[in-house]
């Protein structure tokens, strides 16, 4: 994740992950989010638990998590 984004989720403006559901995430799991600086791992994360996913009006495969500090 992106510097910025990372910031946001962090600080508490965004609150929502929108991810390919390649895991089969469900609401309760832990997430770790990573900051990649577009080179590598920063070494900075945090953890988010997904309260809420939805696929509605989201390209085939991809979901919207609602996320939230545990």
């Amino acid at each position: 994740m992106l510097p910025e984004y990372l910031e946001s989720v962090v600080n508490g403006s965004k609150t929502f992950e929108i991810r390919k559901n390649d895991r089969n995430f469900s609401v309760g799991d832990t997430i770790f989010l990573n900051e990649f600086d577009a080179v590598k791992m920063t070494g900075r994360w945090t953890e988010r638990v997904i309260t809420y996913i939805t696929d509605y009006e989201q390209k085939e495969g991809y979901i919207v998590m609602g996320i939230a500090r545990p």
